[in-house]
This record gives structure tokens, sequence and C-alpha cells, in this order.
């Protein structure tokens, strides 16, 4: 198993579009450059929208795992400032 040092957790389980995009666009925008935040959503359509607007705005997405019958995991490490 990977050793990653998640840096920020973000649990937006129960938030829809488009809140769980600002969710994890405020979330990565309060870590530094190089760490990683972890999100835990249970919004199908975030679990594809929200690591293809974290590699817009430049970031690198870990991994997308489902984790359970309706849960994601998503982990983004911050390349770029915002």
């Amino acid at each position: 198993m990977e050793n990653i040092k998640i840096d920020k957790n973000l649990d937006i389980r129960g938030v829809v579009c488009p809140y769980t995009l600002v969710k994890s666009k405020l979330g990565i925008e309060s870590i530094e450059v190089g760490q990683i935040m972890e999100i835990i959503l249970d919004y199908p359509e975030a679990a594809d929208s929200i690591p293809k607007a974290m590699l817009n705005y430049g970031h690198s997405v870990l991994k997308v795992e489902k984790i359970n019958e309706k849960e994601w995991i998503v982990q983004v490490k911050k390349e770029v400032e915002d």
C-alpha cells in the first residue's frame, strides 16, 4: 500500500454540484504547493468533474477511487499557486 501523506481532508458528502467544485477549489487554495488534499464525496457527477477541474487548474490527480457503493476518494496534489 502506498504511503501518501494527506495534508488536508475535505469531506463533502451530502454536497451537490456546483458546491462540490466550489468547496474543492477553496480546499486546494488553502494548502501549500506540494501538499496533498484528500476529498471524500458521494455525488457521482463530482467524482468525474472534480478531477477534471483540478487538472484544468494545473494540479495532479493522484487517485480517484470508489470506496463503496456511494462514496469516492479523490486525492489531489497542489502543483501551482492559485
